[in-house]
Parts: structure tokens; sequence; C-alpha cells
């Protein structure tokens, strides 16, 4: 029977080549890992992801379908997503009830399908804002990444982001116990998973992460967050104190509006920080996937279309990114 099944699926693959319908199977991804300062494939050679963030699970989950994923990387050419799991706010990972914390959960399953089929690398984001201490909700955190791991510990296109912008005075070693903690649950599940530590001060202060990284693990890196309007050559001087210390780095989340996510974009600042990334093969992730009224919106927020974009429907933004890519 099983003799005859196999000449049955080379049937139809014989079948879809001829009549041009061949089945599409997205390529298996190459496992990344860290190399000094680098973000390597499995040859050892430098690999910088650029990508975008969507903006938050609860609030636009209209974006995580299988079209924009697509579109975002055979049009846009990006090569990864940042799922954005708010843990508190609205409909919080950890602030919400059991029934949104599940569907959640699945959505988080579907994005990370999604993404796979479209060949792109996925950035699993534990997106601490409001509670500022990742300590918060640790024993949550330590519970969803082992989760995670192990369901997603044979997928080579995952990364952990484990705490997204550690800020309200939170110091670097209460960061760095807390990371302890989580680190030591998704190793128990996946030995090899690329890692993203958030920095105090809003994942700016890597200078300091830098006097003090965390031992014993590889495959760990070190976010830095950005937006031109408000940050420039002071925050590139601690990143490059950092660089110069040996801490791998990772811009998981940055933009060219201001901070808040409002107000004017900065594209000549803009320019200096992408001339940075490139010069020593930083990953960028870009926020954010929707069509929210800001400026740090990638979409017009007259555009009710969740795929398909044409540069129209591009904010200014949205418009500059993608030139980057």
């Amino acid at each position: 029977m099983k003799k005859h099944q196999n000449y049955f699926l080379l049937f139809l693959i014989v079948f879809g080549i001829f009549f041009g319908v061949a089945p599409v199977r997205a390529a298996k991804l190459s496992a990344l890992s860290v190399k000094g300062t680098q973000l390597v494939n499995d040859k050892g050679k430098p690999v910088q992801l650029k990508g975008v963030s969507t903006h938050g699970l609860s609030w636009f989950p209209q974006y995580v379908n299988p079209k924009a994923f697509t579109n975002i990387k055979k049009n846009w050419n990006a090569n990864a997503v940042r799922l954005a799991l708010y843990t508190s706010e609205y409909n919080g990972y950890c602030t919400g009830d059991a029934a949104n914390q599940k569907a959640l959960e699945e959505r988080i399953d579907k994005g990370i399908q999604y993404a796979t089929n479209a060949g792109l690398y996925v950035i699993l984001d534990w997106h601490i804002l409001s509670d500022g201490n990742p300590r918060t909700y640790e024993k949550q955190a330590v519970r969803f990444f082992r989760k995670m791991a192990s369901k997603y510990k044979n997928h080579t296109n995952i990364l952990y982001e484990i705490c997204n912008e550690p800020n309200g005075g939170t110091s670097w070693s209460t960061i760095k116990a807390y990371a302890k903690k989580v680190i030591k649950a998704i190793r128990s599940q996946d030995k090899h998973a690329v890692i993203l530590i958030g920095t105090p001060n809003w994942s700016q202060d890597v200078d300091v992460a830098a006097k003090s990284p965390i031992k014993g693990y590889q495959n760990l890196m070190y976010t830095l967050h950005f937006y031109a309007g408000t940050h420039g050559a002071d925050l590139r001087k601690k990143a490059k104190t950092a660089l110069a210390q040996k801490l791998p780095l990772f811009v998981s989340e940055f933009g060219i509006s201001e901070a808040s996510g409002s107000g004017a974009l900065n594209q000549k600042e803009g320019k200096q920080w992408m001339k940075f990334l490139k010069n020593n093969r930083i990953s960028y992730i870009g926020w954010n996937l929707s069509n929210k009224e800001e400026s740090s919106a990638l979409l017009n927020s007259s555009c009710t279309k969740t795929s398909a974009w044409k540069n129209a429907d591009l904010s200014p933004w949205g418009k500059w990114l993608v030139k980057q890519f």
C-alpha cells in the first residue's frame, strides 16, 4: 500500500509541474547562532535580519495572516517578522482572562506557521511596557517560554525576545536576574535558539549591560531600541561602547519618528542609523505593522487592506522602511 501511495504522490508532483501548479513548500531556514558580535547562519556567515514588528497581537490581529507575511517576504524583501505579545495593557497575556490567553497562544501558533511558510524568521516578543520591570510577571514568563521552546524546538527560524523594554528605573542587575531564569527555562527545551535580552532604560543602555553580560550560555544577544526623531549620536555612542566590549546587539524595534511613536519623521538621522547598522551588520526590525493613526505605523490610517499592499497604501515611514530592505 505504501508503494502505491508513493507512486500516487510522484504522479501528483509530475502532474503539477507539467501544468504549472506544483505544490510549494518553504525551504527550511538556516539555524542561526551568535559568533562574537555577529548573528551567523549554519555555515558561520554573518546574517542581518531585516523585518517588521506587529503592533500587539490583541490590538491588530488582522495583520497576522498568510498573505500579509508573504507580502512582507516577496514584495518588501524583508526576512523577519516580530510577533509582539503584550504582557500587560488591554487584553495582555498576563492581565487578560484564560480565554484571552488561549486566543493569543493560538494567534502565535498561526503567526509562526504563516511566517515559516513564507520563509521568514520569527521573533517571539514578550512585550513588557507599562509593567516596566520584567520580574512583575516572571513566573508567567518562565512558563510561557518553556512551553514555546518545547513546542518549537525543532524550528530553525525562531528567536526568543524575553523582555521588550525594561523601564521605570529597572536596573540591569534586576533584568539580569530575570533573564537567567527565563534563559534556563528555554534552554531546558531548546539548547540552541537565539535569545534576545532587553536592556535598561527602554532597551537603550546597552553599554551598562556590556559591563556585566550574562555568562554560561551561548547564542545570546542584547536589544537596542531607537527612534531617530528622539535618539541620535549619543545613543549610537552607547552602542559603539557595547560593541567595543564584544556585546552582540540586535535592534528588535526602531523607527524614525519620535520615541512616542508619533511626531515628525527624521529621515536624516534615520540614514545615519541605517549606515551604522549596515556597517556593523546589526539586524533591525521596524515598528509597526498597522494602520494606527500615528507616524510610526507602516500603513496609512485610511488603508483597510490586510495584505497585497501597494506603495500608495504605505505611510511615509512605511515607504522609507521598505526601501531599506
